[in-house]
């Protein structure tokens, strides 16, 4: 026979009731606010050249915007590093030489499934 299910009481209900009250401060803070009218580009405006003249700083869109060429170069900096750390991380040393981790075109993991295979007497 099966009973039915008990509201637990104690501490462990602390955060969900914190949960709760954000969950409030947040919807009323939402509903609260009052946004602009929604406005739109004009019909001939090329919003995607804009944006490219944008991202270089060059004042030629027909969009009024703010450069992103700091932002642009800060991301590039941070993706070039992290393809130097990936180069870095990938290649293998031993005794102070680079060694490739296929030094010998795969010859060796080659045979060695050509052997497994062999062995089997399967053909694959």
């Amino acid at each position: 026979m099966t009973s039915k299910p008990e509201l637990r009481t104690g501490s462990h209900l602390l955060p969900g009731l914190a949960a709760v009250a954000l969950f409030v401060v947040i919807a009323s803070v939402v509903l609260r606010a009052s946004f602009g009218a929604p406005q739109g580009f004009a019909s001939d405006a090329s919003i995607t050249a804009s944006i490219g003249y944008a991202m270089f700083n060059l004042d030629m869109g027909s969009v009024p915007s703010e450069g992103f060429l700091v932002a642009f170069e800060i991301i590039d900096a941070v993706l070039v590093a992290a393809l130097v750390a990936a180069v870095m991380l990938a290649r293998r040393e031993s005794d102070g030489d680079i060694v490739a981790l296929l030094a010998d075109g795969g010859r060796q993991v080659r045979d060695q499934f050509a052997d497994t295979d062999a062995d089997d007497g399967g053909d694959r």
